[in-house]
């Protein structure tokens, strides 16, 4: 999948960013760069390999340090509330933006 400089002005549009014509000709460098890795990775026949969730499970046995799942912090509603401009019922009240 190769860019354009039409799809680099599109993207730098989108982004809001300025680019120069030589700053736009480097970014499609770049990017299609990019995009030439990424195809070249998904050229590799991957069948039958576990996929690794770290690095070094590749080279050494790692294992997981895992923490219980629990509640650490008590949440407080009204404190996190008390800079709110408005609240009812516990709930913050925002202007109607859909008529």
């Amino acid at each position: 999948m190769a860019l354009t400089p039409t799809d680099v002005s599109r993207i730098a549009l989108l982004a809001r960013l300025e680019l120069s014509e030589a700053e736009q000709a480097q970014m499609l460098g770049q990017l299609n760069g990019f995009f030439d890795i990424v195809e070249r990775m998904r050229a590799v026949d991957t069948t039958g390999v576990a996929p690794l969730y770290t690095p070094l499970s590749a080279v050494q046995d790692v294992a997981l340090r895992l923490r219980e799942d629990v509640a650490s912090e008590r949440i407080d509603r009204e404190a996190n509330q008390r800079s709110a401009p408005a609240v009812e019922g516990g709930l913050y009240v925002v202007p109607r933006v859909i008529e």
